[in-house]
């Protein structure tokens, strides 16, 4: 066992790394759950992007047509979510449920031509001298475009949610749906743009799977990914900047026990495997004491003749 080989820098900047697909994968969520709508399609949403992203990517020689595919792959799939649980008013759980499994039988059916192909290399982004400062610069501005735009992207949804006028009319809705459209707003079609955006947002989280984080494609390579990202919306009181915390969090424990496992710590693999999620999960539970956060109409469905 030697600890001295794990690199404390290293560690930090890859845990931003490892965080990034569940960051984008709950944001989305987040958005959507706001609005009302529980789906936990996430899973199946982000397989489908990581497909899809690694054959356009592929195919087009682009990483970023292959981020912008995954996106689009995606929303796509949420719509069929959206069609059975805002127009035929299905069960919104039981949607999710049949999503994950169709998305997870698609992208195997999808991906079986692309098992062992390398996908292009998205290049980090080069910030200048300011890579070069030391421990800032490894750890902060050394990364791929596909991170940055994860942080933006949590910045931009707390934003949007806190000080503008569309999340205000998102907020009403998912608090209280009958109300909201009284007012004479659009339930359905906010509620369906919320859920396309946590499908794009989910796809580019899969696609970052396939294209940065395992430059492969291989079935089922995100692995409960989407769960952990379900868990992280409702553990995180649905605020955007604690699910930046929860996903670093998960990310950083994922990293060091790869790092562990590198420097042969005596702890049985599978013990080292499972800590990211077991202790994600307790601390994420310890830090939600307020229970009182979920939006009123979450998982409700909304008759428009009411």
């Amino acid at each position: 066992m030697d600890l001295s080989a794990i690199n404390p820098i290293l560690l930090i900047a890859a845990l931003m790394s490892a965080a990034t697909p569940i960051l984008l994968a709950a944001t989305g969520e987040l958005v959507a759950e706001r609005a009302g709508v529980l789906n936990l399609g996430v899973e199946g949403m982000m397989i489908v992007g990581a497909i899809c992203g690694f054959a356009i990517a592929v195919e087009t020689n682009s990483p970023v047509v292959g981020f912008v595919a995954a996106a689009i792959g995606g929303a796509l799939l949420s719509l069929l979510f959206a069609f059975l649980t805002q127009v035929t008013l299905a069960n919104q759980v039981a949607s999710g449920l049949a999503l994950t499994l169709f998305g997870l039988g698609l992208s195997a059916l999808l991906g079986q031509g692309y098992v062992g192909i390398k996908p292009p290399r998205m290049p980090d982004v080069n910030f200048g001298f300011l890579g070069d400062i030391p421990i800032i610069g490894p750890i902060l501005f050394s990364h791929d475009p596909i991170l940055y735009v994860g942080i933006a992207v949590v910045a931009a949804v707390w934003a949007t949610l806190k000080f503008t006028r569309m999340g205000l009319v998102l907020r009403a809705v998912g608090e209280n749906h009958d109300a909201a459209h009284a007012l004479g707003y659009k339930v359905v079609r906010i509620r369906t743009l919320a859920i396309m955006f946590g499908g794009a947002c989910a796809g580019m989280g899969g696609a970052y799977i396939s294209l940065i984080r395992v430059p492969q494609w291989t079935e089922g390579m995100t692995a409960g990914v989407g769960w952990i990202a379900l868990a992280l919306v409702v553990f995180a009181s649905w605020k955007p900047w604690r699910v930046l915390l929860g996903a670093y969090l998960f990310g950083g424990i994922t990293q060091l026990q790869l790092n562990l496992q590198g420097a042969g710590v005596a702890i049985p693999v599978e013990y080292l495997a499972m800590s990211p999620y077991v202790i994600t999960i307790v601390v994420l539970v310890v830090l939600s004491a307020d229970k009182s956060a979920a939006p009123g109409s979450l998982g409700r469905t909304f008759h428009a003749s009411n």
